[in-house]
């Protein structure tokens, strides 16, 4: 039975029900104290140790129901005349194939274990793709034994005056029914096994995607993209939400720990830690919504006020020719209407940095001290017009870092109007950044700064 718990884990880890080692055990000795027998209480029991919230909770049902359940083989299609009783002659032509005799007797159960036996022997379980469906149903076909099933159809229907017709024809309708109930048996393990298979491939191809012009996103990609992102500073708002908690187990304070010790005659009933503070990170975003890093923006926006339980304050500001605030126009409207709002105001214009960084330092300049991270998301290329390093050097003397995103191969970086070559002088990390999985790693390495090892 360990087997098939292991298999369960398997096809829940597959529905997006994460459980870890751990857990497996613990459902493993929770599995061992109810025992089988009673289904509900059997449910209930691994429900409880491995579903860790309401959506995991409902997927733990689907997969369980699926799993845990066995549609009974039928012997014949439901168009099917009843069959009587096979002779003596019927079981000797078929004595070489267990198979077939289970089918000419009606012995359900029997053909309903080779399947289980036959699936395992040929990797069912292993399912990824739906393209796979036919072969493994053939495969466990072949492992159930229907080549001899097929030899011994050609034997009977080659006897003299049609002697072995009826046993054929019996067999032969047997073998078409033993396909639709394979398929329908390998449908249910794709459905365990690698129903998110396709999702999750076509997951990897859009973090890898470039989100500039040339490699624009797909209006039919763009809502799974942002879940994406969603999905990704979900994952690090945890892991960084745990890193604080445990920043504040720091060494043992003796000086405090023996003062509240004096309540308890000298006993140290409460234990008093030397505590790390750990400061949220404060993130100023300014990002260029020109036509070609628009789609760029809007994830890194997304992905920033994603991080609400990570994040102590963050401002964003969004420029093309002139450069505006945009938090209470992310409030209002979301991040998803937030560009087409901004689009709206400043949308159009020709792009041009030194303006708006002179915008920036004469409006909010104030918004940055040493706890700052300033995050600039944008192409560098200002049309020749005048990038003002001067004010680009005065927001870097300001800030705890600045880190640029530039959507483009830095080998472009100082051709034609780009001066982008110019600005990551006053940046502490300058990067390409074209994909969602490029964001995902540099926005980690800014929250791990604000976390100390």
């Amino acid at each position: 039975m360990q087997h098939t718990l292991e298999q369960f884990f398997r096809a829940l880890r597959a529905a997006d029900v994460r459980v870890s080692p751990a857990e497996a055990i613990d459902a493993s000795r929770a599995a061992m104290v109810t025992g089988y027998a009673d289904r509900v209480l059997f449910k209930d029991a691994m429900c409880a140790t491995l579903a860790k919230s309401a959506d995991e909770v409902d997927a733990f049902d689907s997969v369980f129901e699926t799993f845990f359940s066995r549609d009974a083989v039928s012997l014949n299609p439901p168009s099917a005349e009843p069959q009587g009783e096979p002779s003596q002659d019927d079981l000797d032509q078929t004595a070489s194939s267990p198979l077939a005799q289970a089918v000419l007797t009606g012995d359900a159960t029997a053909v309903q274990q080779s399947m289980e036996d036959a699936a395992a022997r040929a990797g069912v379980a292993d399912i990824r793709l739906s393209t796979q469906r036919s072969r493994l149903t053939r495969r466990m076909l072949e492992e159930m034994g229907l080549e001899e099933i097929e030899r011994i159809i050609a034997n009977a229907r080659r006897m003299p005056d049609g002697k072995g017709e009826a046993l054929a024809n019996r067999l032969d309708a047997a073998r078409r029914n033993l396909f639709t109930e394979a398929q329908a048996y390998v449908a249910r393990q794709h459905d365990l096994y690698a129903a998110g298979s396709a999702q999750e491939l076509r997951e990897e191809r859009l973090i890898r995607k470039q989100l500039n012009a040339d490699g624009g996103v797909d209006p039919v990609d763009y809502q799974l993209m942002a879940a994406l992102v969603k999905k990704m500073a979900k994952r690090l708002a945890a892991k960084y939400s745990r890193r604080r908690r445990a920043a504040q187990k720091g060494h043992l304070d003796v000086r405090k720990t023996l003062r509240k010790s004096m309540a308890h005659e000298g006993i140290p009933f409460e234990i008093e830690w030397k505590v790390k503070k750990v400061d949220k990170p404060s993130i100023v975003a300014i990002c260029d919504v020109s036509k070609s890093v628009a789609a760029a923006a809007q994830f890194l926006l997304t992905f920033l006020y994603s991080l609400n339980e990570v994040v102590d304050r963050m401002d964003a500001f969004a420029f093309s020719g002139r450069l505006i605030s945009v938090n209470a126009i992310l409030d209002d409207n979301g991040v998803e209407g937030a560009i087409l709002k901004v689009l709206q105001q400043i949308g159009f214009q020709q792009t041009d940095y030194g303006r708006s960084l002179q915008d920036f330092s004469e409006q909010h300049l104030d918004r940055l001290d040493r706890r700052t991270t300033v995050i600039f998301l944008g192409d560098g290329r200002s049309n020749f017009a005048d990038p003002r390093l001067d004010l680009m050097k005065q927001i870097h003397d300001r800030s705890r870092a600045v880190i640029w995103l530039n959507p483009e191969p830095e080998s472009y970086w100082a051709q034609g109007d780009s001066v982008m070559h110019r600005y990551a002088r006053f940046c502490h990390v300058a990067k390409q950044c074209g994909t969602l999985e490029q964001l995902e790693r540099i926005i980690d390495d800014v929250l791990r700064s604000y976390v100390p090892h």
